[in-house]
């Protein structure tokens, strides 16, 4: 199986801070806990959990709108800081002096940009079948960026979408789960043509 990269968006208030010389945008880029509903196809959870290992070697970068040519701070430049703390996924980007790092700044004073989001490969989750729609709680990840968005929505519905089929398979094989469940679950893939 391959994994891929997912994205998921968080409508939370970004907001921007002076600092001495630089201006720096704070946030949240995950919030623990908290059930969020992944295009009707199922509900996920991020546990407080995801971040603990990936953050203590990853080379994360921050962009505008999951944009690899907008940059706007990188971890290992000590220009982007990423800590958890009780709440999620906290965020600090010292904004550039550049056509983007301005733009930005001034979307946020504005109030035209109101969230932040995440690319992530799953690499620990869990599924629970026995609801409608799925629950999957995501234990860890390996943290890829983080972005300032303009439109915050659930923007990786089409592979999360793929992760269930994937859990779906895993759970045939290795849980040998009953046939009910299997049936409904086969019967809630071809109607929602996923």
């Amino acid at each position: 199986m391959t994994l891929e990269t997912e994205r998921r968006s968080l409508v939370q208030p970004v907001e921007c801070r002076a600092d001495g010389e630089s201006n720096m945008a704070a946030g949240y880029a995950a919030v623990f806990g908290d059930d969020a509903d992944i295009g009707g196809y199922f509900r996920e959870v991020i546990a407080p959990t995801a971040f603990t290992e990936t953050l203590k070697n990853a080379d994360v970068r921050a962009y505008f709108d999951h944009d690899r040519g907008r940059v706007l701070g990188r971890s290992s430049a000590g220009t982007l800081r990423i800590s958890v703390d009780d709440k999620g996924l906290a965020v600090e980007i010292d904004l550039p002096d550049t056509t983007d790092g301005r733009d930005v700044r001034t979307l946020i004073d504005r109030g035209d940009i109101s969230g932040m989001s995440f690319g992530f490969i799953v690499t620990h989750d869990e599924w629970d079948e026995t609801s409608d729609p799925p629950t999957r709680t995501i234990h860890e990840v390996e943290l890829r960026e983080v972005s300032i968005v303009s439109e915050p929505a659930y923007d990786g519905t089409s592979i999360a979408l793929r992760s269930l089929d994937a859990a779906r398979s895993e759970a045939r094989k290795e849980h040998n789960v009953s046939g009910y469940l299997l049936r409904k679950a086969d019967t809630d893939h071809r109607l929602r043509g996923i």
